[in-house]
């Protein structure tokens, strides 16, 4: 009976402290993952859900968004991209303005129709575009104001000198009594880091064909060649020329004047730009708000409707893109080799734009280019891809941005039509390498050294840390002469001009658009609205849409990128003028074999 009993009252016996303690332990922590886990998806669901309905709000267009007597803010100062991002979002330590050259000429385009627009305020202390870009929008500011009859007033308490060429365009342009206007010319400032790589004991071999093609005088020079301050001072004079003939024209000042102001300094202060007849009236930003009152006839207890242009742009109702179709292909950035959606990446252009040519609605093609240029293979594999759509009957137009440079010139060369902004920086037939090698500061300043075998006399290629020997060197100088020839082909082929002729104005040169012209590298110059009519015209298109490609990310993958962009525009904020100088550095010591890249980045002043 006992024995039948035991093994019962041995399973009834009480739990241990120790046993207790960790079952709880352990439940408690199974318990809590697990809520964990189902609290992280219900807000992963709630937080989609949330996305989805602001982008659903910022996608719904609606005209009733913007109210009657309203008046178009345009703060230019963000930095201006070619085409802007849709972003469902925008808050937080990451919150930064997106603008693209698209939407604000869109918006402009659209202003000057819409009823409820009765105006344009410009501020403008300064403007996040380059010579180019700011032309492109001063140009569709100057047609509002000639298809619609519209005001457009400018107001800000600091002209910059690139802040002032936009506003030059308004009906009234004022100025705070205690603040400034810069007119001072054009200058192209280049930092040298020949003294620094000494210094360090790195040496850097380099390759080039072409005495213009001054994309690596930074690292073996301490200041321009003679031939680079030739093509510098060239660019500046030209670039200067648009801005003088185009606020001469809107202030009706001689552009020898201008020049004079500029010369003589004579702009130092905001009483001195009022008597040189630079700006209409000093007064500050409440009394431009009552003359803009005063020209929409409202009281004095009333307020005027201001709609920014991020908002309008959203209000805009898009076009149905049925039917035939004028295909606008965004290609900015560097040129490089491989697969990205940033920049201008050979495979992932080839990709989308055979899609375009292959739509049997796509009749002809602007091929919108913004671009410094590259690598020389990339520059060759999109030259031949846009060979393959002119094979296919599509008409190729090159519209081109504030850079359509070496590796940007050469994807344009062959296109039926070449349309520049005469600010457009392009040209720069040129092709070089560059190879650092580390090895004497490894060993000088680090203390390493390096040692090792080979099956064969250059199993190890020179570069990176041990210096190219001579026939190494010789074969490098090869290739760039090489594929400099192939270039001068490509180009002479493209704009019906000999070799010879080709390499006489190349040479690595840059060209503003309008020395191009006469140079017969582009054939007109304008706008991108001008580019699409003249790709309609080649297609003999009488109807049609414009249609704009590559797709744009969906927001999705536009949230998980956004915070490298912020990141860049932030480090952009921080390092100001420095910035360029920082990019400029890094994408040269990046570059991979023989490149077809401009001379370096300009810091325009």
């Amino acid at each position: 009976m006992n024995e039948n009993i035991q093994p019962q009252q041995q399973h009834n016996q009480p739990e241990t402290r120790s046993r207790k303690f960790w079952r709880v332990v352990l439940g408690s922590m199974v318990g809590f993952v697990l809520a964990n886990i189902i609290v992280g998806i219900l807000g992963l669901l709630m937080f989609l859900g949330m996305i989805a309905s602001i982008e659903k709000m910022g996608n719904s267009s609606s005209s009733t968004s913007v109210k009657d007597n309203s008046v178009l803010v345009m703060d230019l100062s963000a930095s201006i991209e070619e085409r802007a991002t849709d972003i469902p979002f925008n808050f937080g330590p990451y919150k930064y303005e997106n603008l693209g050259l698209d939407n604000i000429l869109d918006a402009i385009e659209y202003a000057a129709s819409d009823p409820k627009i009765k105006g344009i305020y410009l501020k403008s202390k300064t403007v996040g575009g380059s010579p180019a870009t700011n032309k492109a929008i001063r140009d569709a500011l100057t047609e509002f104001k000639k298809s619609s009859g519209k005001f457009i007033y400018a107001y800000s308490d600091v002209y910059t000198q690139n802040g002032y060429y936009m506003a030059s365009v308004a009906d009234k342009v004022l100025l705070n009594p205690s603040g400034d206007l810069t007119l001072r010319g054009y200058a192209f400032q280049v930092m040298f880091y020949k003294n620094l790589l000494d210094k360090l004991d790195i040496d850097v071999q380099i390759f080039r064909h072409g005495q213009f093609k001054s994309a690596v005088e930074p690292y073996f020079l301490d200041k321009m060649s003679d031939a680079n301050r030739e093509q510098m001072s060239t660019l500046a004079n030209s670039l200067w020329t648009v801005f003088l003939q185009d606020v001469s024209k809107s202030r009706k000042i001689p552009a020898e004047k201008l020049n004079n102001i500029a010369d003589s300094l004579l702009c130092s202060s905001p009483k001195e730009a009022l008597n040189l007849k630079l700006v209409d009236k000093l007064a500050y930003a409440d009394e431009m708000e009552q003359m803009i009152k005063t020209k929409l006839n409202l009281g004095n207890d009333e307020k005027p409707n201001y709609v920014s242009l991020g908002n309008y742009v959203k209000s805009i109702d898009k076009k149905d893109n049925n039917g035939a179709k004028v295909a606008v292909f965004y290609a900015f950035g560097e040129i490089k080799d491989g697969k990205n959606d940033s920049d201008i990446y050979s495979e992932t252009f080839i990709k989308e734009f055979r899609k375009v040519y292959k739509n049997k609605d796509v009749k002809a093609i602007v091929l919108r280019v913004n671009s410094p240029g590259g690598s020389a293979l990339a520059s060759e594999n999109i030259w031949h891809e846009i060979e393959n759509a002119k094979k296919e009957g599509k008409k190729i137009v090159v519209s081109m941005g504030d850079y359509a440079a070496s590796g940007g010139y050469y994807i344009s060369c062959n296109a039926d039509y070449i349309i520049a902004e005469p600010n457009t920086i392009t040209g720069s037939i040129g092709v070089f390498g560059m190879v650092p090698s580390a090895q004497k500061f490894l060993k000088n300043k680090v203390g390493i050294t390096l040692d090792q075998v080979e099956s064969n006399q250059h199993s190890a290629p020179g570069g990176g840390y041990t210096p190219m020997d001579e026939l190494e060197s010789e074969r490098m100088q090869a290739s760039v002469e090489e594929i400099y020839g192939t270039f001068t082909k490509r180009v002479a082929d493209g704009r019906h001009l000999t070799v010879s002729y080709v390499d006489s104005i190349g040479q690595g040169r840059v060209w503003a658009g309008s020395d191009a012209l006469k140079l017969g590298l582009v054939d007109e110059l304008g706008s991108l609205n001008k580019a699409i009519e003249k790709a309609a015209e080649l297609a003999q298109l009488s109807d049609y849409t414009v249609s704009r490609y590559p797709a744009q990310k969906d927001w999705f993958s536009t949230l998980f990128s956004l915070k490298d962009d912020a990141v860049d525009e932030a480090v952009r904020q921080k390092l100001g003028l420095y910035y360029d100088i920082f990019n400029d550095m890094q994408q040269v010591l990046e570059c991979e074999g023989v490149q077809a890249r401009m001379p370096m980045t300009f810091i325009i002043q």
